[in-house]
C-alpha cells in the first residue's frame, strides 16, 4: 500500500507568482507529473491544505483540473490560505466531504482508516480543531479501534522552532488532539503540512510529520526572532509505504536527477582490481 502526500501548492490565478516570486503553478504541474512517473502507482494521493493561495474559484478550479489528472483517489483538508466553502464546492464530486460545517471525513484507502480534520480558522493565520471536530474525530476512532489509521489535517499541533511558523501553528485543540491521540494506539501516523518543511515529532506516542511544500521552501531559521520568509529550494514530497501493519515514509524529490546509475564498475575503472579486493576482505570478516 502506497500513500503520497502532497501540500501547500498555494495555486494562484494564471499568469500570477506567489508573492511576485514562486511559480506555483509550474511547480504543482511538476508535482503531479513527478507523481505520475512513480512505479510503483500510489493508491491514493492526501494533500495537506493549502491547495490554494487566496481561495479564490478560478485557484480552485486549476487545483481541481490537475489533482483530476490522478489515477487514484485524492482527498484533502483545508488550509489557512483555502476558503471554506469554495474548497467544499471544488471537491464536491469527490463525495467525501461533509455538505455543511467542518470539512473533517473519514475514508478507507485500502486496509487504511484515513480521518481528515479540519483545523481553518477564518480570517487567520493559525489553526484550531473546534469542539465539533475533536468529537468528529473521538467518534470515529472509537468506530474502528483495530484499524490502522492516519489523521491528516494542516496545521501541526507542536512548535518547530520556526518562530513565525510556531505562532500560527495549531493553537486551540492541540491538548486535546495529544491526549485523543495517545489514547487510540492505531493512529500510525498524524500528517500535516503549513511549515513548508519536512519536520517530524513524537506527539502522543505516534509521529507526528510535516511535509514539504510542493512549491517554495519555508526558510530554515531557528533564531527567536527569525523573519517571516521563503526560499527557493527543492520542492518535495512524502510516501507512506503500509506493509505487514506498519508505516515507513519516504521524502521524495519532485525534479527530475540525473540518473539512476548502477552500481557496476566499468572493466578500465581506476583502481578497480585494489576495491575488489577491498570488498572481498570485508565480506570474509
Amino acid at each position: 500500500m502506497l500513500i503520497a502526500q502532497i501540500s501547500d501548492l498555494h495555486i494562484r490565478p494564471k499568469g500570477q507568482l506567489a508573492y511576485g516570486v514562486s511559480e506555483t503553478n509550474l511547480f504543482a504541474e511538476h508535482a503531479i507529473h513527478a507523481l505520475l512517473r512513480l512505479d510503483p502507482k500510489p493508491d491514493c494521493l492526501l494533500v495537506t491544505g493549502d491547495l490554494t493561495d487566496c481561495g479564490l474559484d478560478e485557484e480552485y478550479a486549476i487545483v481541481a483540473e490537475l489533482l483530476g489528472r490522478m489515477p487514484c483517489p485524492v482527498y484533502a483538508v483545508p488550509g489557512n490560505h483555502d476558503r471554506r466553502e469554495s474548497f467544499r464546492r471544488a471537491f464536491a464530486q469527490g463525495g467525501y466531504l461533509p455538505v455543511s460545517g467542518p470539512l473533517n471525513f473519514a475514508v478507507w484507502c485500502g486496509p487504511i482508516h484515513v480521518i481528515g480534520l479540519d483545523s481553518l480558522v477564518a480570517g487567520s493565520s493559525h489553526g484550531a480543531l473546534r469542539s465539533e471536530t475533536i468529537r468528529f474525530l473521538e467518534e470515529t476512532l472509537a468506530g474502528s479501534p483495530d484499524a490502522p489509521t492516519l489523521i491528516m489535517l494542516h496545521h501541526p499541533p507542536f512548535d518547530t522552532g520556526i518562530a513565525h511558523m510556531d505562532a500560527a501553528r495549531l493553537l486551540e485543540g492541540s491538548e486535546q488532539l495529544e491526549r485523543i491521540v495517545a489514547a487510540n494506539r492505531q493512529v500510525r501516523r498524524i500528517l500535516c503540512g503549513h511549515v513548508h518543511r519536512s519536520v517530524q515529532h513524537i506527539f502522543g506516542g505516534t509521529l507526528c510529520q510535516i511535509a514539504p511544500s510542493v512549491g517554495h521552501q519555508v526558510a530554515l531559521d531557528l533564531r527567536p526572532e527569525g523573519p517571516s520568509c521563503f526560499v527557493l529550494e527543492t520542492p518535495e514530497f512524502l510516501l507512506h509505504r503500509f506493509a505487514q501493519g506498519d508505516v515507513v515514509t519516504h521524502t521524495a524529490n519532485v525534479n527530475r536527477a540525473p540518473g539512476p546509475f548502477p552500481f557496476i564498475l566499468p572493466a578500465d575503472y581506476p583502481g578497480q582490481s585494489r576495491e575488489r579486493s577491498a570488498f572481498a576482505l570485508s565480506s570474509d570478516a
